[in-house]
């Protein structure tokens, strides 16, 4: 298998496995079709093979930064991930380093050097002449509304990409000057009929009111589903660190009873009792407080209609509302859509309980690690003293 399909396996893995879901635009699809448009380049200019593998290599990893971290630096930590993958190739420090400034090139205010870097910044760009661009433009404005709560009205993101087509970004390799900032051209002239489209006279306080509350109103909902996907997130990480230590705890308590404890019943491996019995209340106390952790802890209450009527219910949490009926809950949910006040207020509570469940398990997981720390520090010590004191 060459090192480019290796390159492209991995990277794909990569991102399959760490890649969190808000990137809908810095993805394995962008990397591919990036990949794609950098070998039309070079079919159409005299380059060596040597250089292609660079430039392609470059390109598969430019992007794998934003497994680790945010878009602010992720360039030099696509570099550090690339040469990793590398050494364990035997490529040359040479080879490496030559890789790892094409990647660093694709930096937003890099100015490129060279036919190489060109080619880079061309590719990392050339979604700006595809037939999709506006696809390509919807993804990333989402995925910094979800990343960077950055939001936009149509009108402020179609004129912010036609003034950064128009007058900031521009190709470098001739091949792309000659057919791909046509096709560019084309698109800023969609998004102008767009933007002339979307312009009716209003009056001008109206019109501002109106921008003000739909700005807001997009914020508020950015907010809310940021957070609540941090939440999530949090929620994962705690209950799959719990779930390592009792995989690792139960195959202690198994080792154990399957090999140490049949033989403390010899004289001879009596000096083994204490160490044994420390490792196997640590390991069990771990286990305990991992499941506690990840227990479930569903609070279930009555209430009234009144209760719904004055706002005392958080209709989205099925804790509440799983013993209504659901003509009844229908209705509810019908009062609540009506009332964007009553819909974010049932949202901070969500935010607000979750949050505590979060603080509960969190605290739980630190004092299941501390004994596990703990037990495993005292039972070697034990261990240790026991074959000294033979």
């Amino acid at each position: 298998m060459s090192i480019l399909d290796k390159a492209k396996n991995y990277v794909e893995n990569l991102f399959k496995d760490k890649l969190s879901s808000v990137y809908f635009y810095h993805n394995f699809i962008h990397t591919t079709y990036a990949v794609q448009k950098a070998d039309e380049i070079i079919k159409h200019t005299n380059l060596p093979e040597v250089d292609r593998e660079k430039v392609l290599l470059a390109l598969w990893f430019h992007d794998v930064g934003f497994t680790d971290c945010n878009a602010e630096g992720h360039e030099q930590r696509s570099s550090v991930i690339m040469k990793d993958f590398l050494m364990k190739d035997n490529f040359s420090d040479e080879y490496i380093d030559e890789v790892s400034r094409l990647i660093l090139s694709t930096e937003k205010h890099h100015q490129p050097e060279g036919l190489l870097e060109m080619i880079m910044k061309d590719a990392d760009f050339s979604h700006f002449a595809s037939p999709f661009y506006n696809d390509s433009a919807e993804a990333l404005r989402k995925e910094w509304e979800l990343t960077g709560g950055m939001c936009f009205s149509n009108d402020e993101w179609n004129e912010m990409n036609v003034d950064f087509l128009k007058n900031k970004h521009r190709y470098f390799t001739d091949y792309a000057k000659e057919n791909w900032e046509p096709l560019k051209l084309k698109n800023v002239k969609k998004l102008e009929k767009k933007i002339d489209k979307e312009e009716k006279p209003k009056k001008e306080n109206s019109d501002s009111k109106k921008d003000k509350d739909q700005k807001s109103d997009r914020s508020v909902d950015t907010l809310f589903r940021v957070t609540l996907n941090n939440h999530t997130r949090l929620s994962d990480i705690a209950d799959s660190k719990a779930n390592i230590l009792l995989s690792v705890n139960a195959i202690i308590i198994s080792v154990c009873l399957s090999v140490l404890v049949p033989k403390l019943d010899a004289p001879k491996n009596t000096h083994l009792i204490i160490p044994t019995f420390f490792l196997l209340i640590s390991s069990v106390l771990t286990i305990i407080f991992a499941i506690l952790s990840t227990k479930p802890n569903v609070t279930k209450t009555t209430f009234t209609d009144q209760d719904i009527k004055d706002r005392k219910v958080n209709l989205l949490f099925f804790g509440n509302f799983h013993q209504m009926e659901f003509n009844h809950y229908l209705n509810s949910m019908h009062d609540l859509i009506k009332d964007r006040d009553y819909i974010y207020d049932s949202m901070v509570k969500d935010l607000y309980y979750l949050g505590k469940v979060l603080d509960r398990k969190y605290k739980l997981l630190s004092i299941t690690y501390k004994i596990f720390m703990a037990g495993i520090v005292i039972s070697v010590l034990s261990f240790a003293y026991a074959f000294l004191s033979l």
